[in-house]
């Protein structure tokens, strides 16, 4: 992997950090679908993007949605409406509130809108990395087992420099995530927040 970091080729990628998933308000925080360390990613990771975005670099948003139908009901998988049987008319709808990033990190310099676990599927994400010579992605988000995963090995088939933010990703279950952090690190370095930032920095 190279050692050399060059933050004009470099994206911070969020995973469906948005209202619907974190806010006590949106979809999941009514339904009590909550995690504490999920919900402490946007303070965590909002240095890093900030060191970032002074260095050179940008903050892609990737943003799960829910595409209404003319009746306003959602378009979703039959193994997603099984799993969260809760989301509803108006859930992580395209302008919607809910599914805007959260306000700790918004607004992002770019948004793909994200309709399945990874963000290259169906989207305008490699034209957009493409566009802007970017080849080389720290990313974080939720969860560390679904959208972070599938969008990493994603961006990893594709020959896309990957870091892996151990504490700026997090999953319900924190055995899940831990393991997921092992098996992650074959494709991607693994680093904290922290230790990304003095990468950014170039302290480290």
């Amino acid at each position: 992997m190279e050692t050399r970091f060059d933050a004009a080729r470099t994206a911070l990628l969020t995973i469906d950090l948005q209202n619907d998933f974190l806010h006590p308000e949106g979809a999941y925080g009514r339904a009590g679908a909550t995690a504490a360390e999920i919900a402490a990613l946007p303070a965590r990771i909002r240095p890093l993007r900030d060191a970032l975005r002074a260095a050179g670099g940008v903050h892609i948003s990737a943003q799960f949605t829910l595409i209404p139908r003319p009746d306003g009901a959602p378009l979703i998988s039959a193994h997603l409406r099984q799993l969260r049987p809760f989301l509803t008319d108006g859930d992580f709808a395209p302008g919607s509130w809910g599914h805007t990033l959260v306000d700790d990190l918004a607004p992002a310099d770019y948004v793909v809108e994200k309709v399945a676990y990874s963000c290259f599927y169906q989207s305008r994400m490699e034209y957009l990395l493409k566009a802007t010579g970017i080849d080389r992605l720290i990313i974080g988000g939720i969860v560390t087992n679904g959208g972070v995963a599938s969008s990493l090995r994603d961006a990893h088939l594709r020959d896309i420099s990957t870091v892996l933010l151990s504490d700026g990703s997090a999953a319900f279950d924190a055995r899940v995530h831990e393991a997921c952090l092992v098996s992650l690190g074959t494709v991607a370095r693994v680093m904290s927040c922290a230790d990304a930032q003095a990468m950014v920095e170039g302290r480290a």
